[in-house]
C-alpha cells in the first residue's frame, strides 16, 4: 500500500518534471553536488563488482554513472511512476536494462522485500519523507557497506523558503511538502545503526554525506 507521502510525490514527480530532468542529465550530467556523492562513492573501498540501491533516484543519475563505471547491478525504488518510466528508457539507451531492477512504492513499505547493496544513496531524498528516523533506518538495513545521501541545510532562509513552498502548496491543495530535518539527529541514528561519517561534501544549500558501517 502506498503512503499518503508516497502518493503525493506521485503527483508532484509527474512526467512533466521527469522529461525535464531527464533533458537537464542528458545535457549536462548529474547535479555538482551529486557529482560530489558520486567521487566520494567511488573514493571508498568497496568489492568487486558492487552493487547499488538508489532511493528516489529520480531519472537514475547515481546509478546510470555508477554501472557506466563497473557496477554489476542496481535496484532504484522511486515513488514516482513517471521517474521510473524515464530511468527505465535511459537505462536501454546506455545498455543497462540487464542490470537494473526498478520497484515502485513507498520505500519504507518495500525495504524488508529489496535485496541489501554494497551501496544505499538517497539523493534529494529525505527532504520528501516526514519520517526521516524510518526512511534512514530502512537504507541503513539495506547498506551492506555505505550510506550516501542529501538534504538541504537547516539554515534560516532555507527554512523561509521551505515555508513559502509549502504554504503554497497549501493553498492550490497540492498534497507534497518538503521538510527539513535536523542533522544532528540523521547522524545520531545512522550511529546507532553501526556507522561512521566518512566523508561531508555539498553547497551552501545541499548537504551530502557519506557513512560506513563501521567493522
Amino acid at each position: 500500500m502506498a503512503s499518503c507521502h508516497c502518493c503525493a510525490a506521485n503527483q508532484q514527480f509527474d512526467d512533466r518534471i521527469a522529461r525535464r530532468d531527464l533533458r537537464r542529465y542528458q545535457r549536462r550530467g548529474p547535479d555538482p553536488v551529486t557529482r560530489q556523492l558520486l567521487a566520494a562513492i567511488r573514493q571508498s573501498p568497496l568489492p568487486d563488482s558492487p552493487t547499488v540501491l538508489d532511493v528516489g533516484g529520480g531519472v537514475g543519475a547515481i546509478h546510470h554513472e555508477l554501472l557506466d563505471q563497473g557496477f554489476a547491478h542496481a535496484t532504484q525504488v522511486d515513488a514516482s511512476e513517471a521517474y521510473l518510466a524515464l530511468a527505465r528508457l535511459e537505462a536501454a539507451r546506455r545498455g543497462h536494462q540487464d542490470h537494473l531492477t526498478l520497484a515502485h512504492g513507498d520505500f519504507q513499505a518495500l525495504a524488508a522485500t529489496t535485496p541489501v547493496a554494497d551501496v544505499v544513496t538517497l539523493d534529494r531524498v529525505v527532504c520528501c519523507d516526514p519520517n526521516y528516523e524510518g526512511l534512514l533506518g530502512a537504507a541503513a538495513d539495506q547498506a551492506r557497506h555505505i550510506l550516501a545521501f542529501t538534504y538541504p541545510r537547516p539554515h534560516a532562509l532555507t527554512r523561509v523558503v521551505v515555508a513559502v513552498l509549502n504554504a503554497w502548496r497549501r493553498l492550490w491543495r497540492r498534497p507534497f511538502r518538503v521538510y527539513v530535518h535536523p542533522p544532528d539527529g540523521m547522524v545520531a541514528l545512522l550511529e546507532q545503526r553501526g556507522f561512521r561519517r566518512r566523508w561531508v561534501g555539498g553547497s551552501w544549500i545541499w548537504a551530502a554525506e557519506l557513512f560506513g558501517r563501521a567493522a
